[in-house]
């Protein structure tokens, strides 16, 4: 009888965590246009914090340090775009030449087709003016997908300073909300999380930069590696423009491949430089991401997967960001609570003897 209302009360259990899970899911995906800003602007705000602390130290109005912390961070944004856009001046500098280019070396590349498989340049000329019907058609609908995510993104580059300025300004109110909700009991573990949970934001943002400099290393060998002009700064200035979606990797991909075309015989050194890029971006999402940023957040490599994934279908490139920390923080708050520890052996990174 006691092993029969014990398989009851698993099983209620399960299906507890279950419906919290889905209906937690479905807030989450429902409710994104709300929280993606507010995540960002919590994280900038953690990051902030050390800074608007160490000013108010100073005797500084926590309302100026508030706005110089933020200031920053807003630099640093308008940078990016204004290098977006430089590329963008050059891009559009060179399509005269690309075109002219691909129209001289054409009948050459047809040839080789020839004499190669065999298929006539009547139906060559079928095939690509098919291509190009098809090409234009994806490139509207891929122009219009990105000016909709750069759209998305101006907004939340809009709304993330004023939920940071918020949560900086008004932090003492939601340590006090966090406080009256957790209960006595687990206020003074409260505060040990909250504090880690600073340095864990902390090393995020440093193991984030650390892969951003790995992939720009990885894209400059392979720029190396087909002899393109400014390897180097073409291969770290793609690897950072991924920070704003769909556009920024896009077009920080074009000006090295026009590059290819301006200064290059053949039509290998944009397609290595297409292969390139993309098995570097698949390293990034699968390999190095996790490792790296796992081993900063003592989170292991698995959850680290996991969290990608599950943030992805959520929320896009936003929930792969943001879902990161949200799983580090999940495994701090494992650690001081003896009922999560089972799981916590789930999210910890193994040590090595």
């Amino acid at each position: 009888m006691s092993t029969e209302v014990s398989q009851k009360s698993t099983l209620s259990l399960i299906i507890k965590y279950l419906q919290v899970i889905l209906f937690g899911g479905l807030i989450l995906y429902f409710g994104k246009t709300l929280f993606i800003p507010a995540f960002f602007g919590l994280l900038v705000a953690i990051v902030m914090y050390p800074v608007c602390k160490q000013l108010e130290h100073r005797h500084w109005p926590r309302s100026l340090a508030t706005t110089l912390a933020l200031s920053i961070v807003i630099i640093i944004f308008i940078t990016l775009i204004w290098l977006l856009g430089l590329e963008v001046n050059y891009l559009l500098r060179d399509i005269p030449a690309i075109a002219k280019r691909i129209e001289k070396d054409l009948p050459d590349i047809q040839s080789w087709v020839f004499k190669t498989t065999s298929v006539s340049i009547d139906v060559q000329n079928t095939w690509l003016d098919k291509a190009i019907d098809n090409l234009q058609s994806s490139i509207t609908a891929t122009l219009s997908s990105a000016f909709g995510a750069t759209a998305g993104t101006i907004f939340m580059l809009i709304m993330i300073p004023i939920y940071a300025a918020l949560f900086l300004y008004q932090r003492e109110t939601f340590v006090r909300y966090l406080e009256r909700i957790s209960g006595p009991a687990f206020k003074d573990k409260l505060h040990t999380i909250l504090q880690q949970t600073t340095f864990t934001y902390y090393r995020f943002v440093r193991g984030t930069f650390m892969v951003y400099i790995i992939v720009g290393i990885l894209n400059s060998i392979g720029l190396l590696a087909l002899g393109i002009r400014h390897a180097l700064l073409y291969g770290m200035l793609t690897a950072f423009m991924t920070i704003i979606p769909y556009a920024g990797i896009i077009i920080s991909s074009l000006l090295p491949i026009s590059t290819a075309i301006l200064t290059k015989n053949t039509i290998w050194h944009p397609l290595g430089i297409i292969a390139v890029f993309t098995f570097v971006q698949y390293l990034e999402a699968n390999v190095i991401f996790p490792r790296v940023v796992g081993s900063q957040l003592n989170v292991s490599t698995w959850a680290m997967l996991v969290a990608i994934f599950i943030g992805t279908i959520l929320w896009g490139v936003a929930g792969m960001i943001l879902f990161i920390p949200f799983v580090a923080i999940f495994k701090i708050v494992t650690d001081h609570i003896d009922e999560l520890k089972s799981i916590n052996i789930l999210l910890s990174r193994e040590k090595k003897a």
